[in-house]
């Protein structure tokens, strides 16, 4: 039942003197913003075992009755944010959050008393520092961490996950030396004296993979709190942008034993072969409304905060350094025609320009070969604009995206130091493609975790600094927020079961503290989750 047949039904039970109908919640005296492609609106809204059954208007209320009533007090009622590409995992005792440190100095003090929380010579791990948010301008490297704790091995992995700093036990533990040679696709970066600095660009787990693992109940207990805490981000659906298949029963016991009350989640998983992927019996789609297996994840390139994507011209002020393959193109060739055979779904990291256009074409190559309807393949990210060639190709053949416009706000200060001209200023771009008849969903890959700066970013154009890039790329707040929850669902076959409060769908939804298509844009960033429901029942409060 749509919106006008809706009140319509209302209206006539009114006249005609029927008993309300009931329900199991009521929501009124608000703003509605349904999402539909109709960009309706209401202010009340019915549910009934986890769906919503009508919205309208205050004649909602003598229709249908209910013993939960929720009065919004002209608050905002949306539905709930499906970030389509990020990264959700436990976390050890030996971990440090680094993702608000604002200073080198900030970090050793963080170090220095993990250092002495934990037995000696224990592994240090962290995640989430930018030279861009650092007092000192620069990042950490090993003489930092070996001041702060010299007997312990330590990694400290930069925001974005494509480069890490370690301590000299840790590298001395790799066998890591001045004179280990790059590897492929990485770079072991050294100082002015050839001596080396601590960080690894996209092959930090040369050393990583020596961090023992903690014990599965730590971890455990962690990610479900990690789930939860993007209930008060206004998050009610994910894909969790990698696991192994190994893992994957881990996600499986955490949700069976934690009913309804995490978000609704797709699993990407790692591509180990044919003879394994068969092995594992599940493919992409399988599981139900709360979990499932999701598409199979290729990296092609790296990220630039390695720096490592791979563009086609060399980065600026480079004379030939152009970024790196993560994977050879017979390789690449390999995988996805392998993958796409067996009947999975894809979704590629590509970032630079090259990596995109190489991808773009093996995907269609591919389907040419073999032809398969609604594949629903897609690029992660698509940072660096490719020819307008490679985007009518990706329109033609069904390639869609989920971008992280917020990318273009944190990571600014990579931009400008790396890349210059149409590319700085069509980075993540969003109006361009979608006018090509591109399917773009948005997502926020953790830079940083939560909607609010994608959604700003890709109304704006406005970086950190207030600068605004390629103005051309602005969307409108209905298509970012559209984006941001239905076009998501599209991604894993749910659009006709969740990102919009139409009668029928999945009641999943936020109550925000302002109406996101009415405030100012600077009130955007500091928009507040007030409540969150899934299937209809309040899994996180403000209060």
């Amino acid at each position: 039942m749509n919106k006008a047949a809706g009140a319509l039904v209302a209206a006539l039970g009114a006249s005609f003197g029927y008993a309300a109908e009931p329900v199991d919640l009521l929501l009124h005296g608000g703003h509605i913003v349904v999402l539909d492609e109709a960009d309706s609106r209401a202010s009340a809204m019915a549910v009934r075992d986890g769906k919503v059954i009508a919205i309208g208007g205050k004649d909602l209320l003598q229709s249908y009755t209910a013993e939960q009533q929720l009065h919004l007090n002209g608050r905002t009622v949306m539905p709930g944010f499906n970030d389509t590409h990020v990264h959700i995992s436990g976390k050890p005792r030996y971990y440090i959050d680094l993702t608000k440190v604002t200073s080198v100095a900030e970090i050793k003090a963080l170090v220095e008393a993990k250092r002495d929380e934990l037995a000696p010579g224990s592994w240090i791990t962290g995640y989430g520092w930018s030279e861009d948010a650092l007092a000192e301008q620069r990042r950490p490297l090993i003489t930092d961490l070996d001041a702060a704790a010299p007997d312990n091995p330590v990694m400290l992995t930069r925001a974005g996950a494509h480069s890490a700093v370690f301590s000299s036990k840790a590298l001395a533990l790799a066998g890591i030396t001045a004179d280990t040679p790059n590897p492929a696709g990485g770079i072991i970066e050294k100082d002015a004296h050839g001596e080396l600095n601590g960080i690894i660009r996209e092959r930090h787990q040369l050393v990583g993979r020596l961090v023992p693992p903690a014990p599965p109940e730590e971890i455990r207990a962690s990610l479900i709190k990690e789930l939860q805490a993007l209930f008060a981000l206004g998050i009610t659906s994910i894909t969790e942008a990698m696991t192994t298949i190994d893992y994957y029963p881990e996600w499986q016991r955490v949700y069976a034993e934690n009913p309804g009350v995490l978000p609704r989640a797709s699993v990407q998983v790692a591509y180990v072969g044919r003879e394994r992927m068969a092995a594992f019996g599940r493919k992409t789609g399988d599981g139900d409304d709360h979990l499932k297996v999701g598409p199979i994840k290729i990296f092609v390139d790296g990220g630039f905060t390695g720096p490592a994507a791979y563009t086609k011209a060399p980065y600026k002020g480079e004379d030939t350094y152009r970024g790196h393959l993560n994977i050879t193109e017979a390789e690449l060739e390999r995988v996805v025609r392998a993958a796409h055979g067996d009947g999975w779904q894809m979704g590629i990291h590509a970032i630079g320009d090259a990596a995109i256009e190489l991808a773009v074409d093996v995907l269609a190559n591919t389907l040419d070969q073999k032809p398969r309807t609604d594949h629903r393949h897609y690029l992660n990210h698509f940072t660096i604009m490719p020819a307008t060639a490679t985007m009518e190709k990706m329109a033609a053949y069904g390639i869609a995206i989920t971008q992280q416009p917020n990318f273009m706000y944190t990571l600014e200060g990579r931009y400008t130091t790396y890349l210059d001209g149409k590319r700085l200023e069509h980075n993540n771009p969003m109006a361009t493609p979608m006018k090509h008849g591109i399917h773009v969903a948005i997502s926020s890959d953790i830079l940083p975790l939560g909607p609010w700066v994608g959604v700003y970013a890709a109304t704006t154009r406005k970086g950190s600094s207030g600068r605004v890039f390629g103005a051309a790329e602005k969307i409108s707040r209905f298509e970012a927020l559209r984006a941001y929850t239905h076009l998501g669902a599209w991604l894993t076959r749910e659009e006709a079961r969740k990102g919009t409060l139409e009668p029928g769908m999945l009641a999943d939804f936020i109550v925000l503290s302002a109406n996101p298509m009415a405030v100012a844009d600077n009130a955007l960033l500091g928009m507040q989750t007030e409540a969150t429901y899934l299937g209809g029942q309040q899994v996180w409060s403000r209060e």
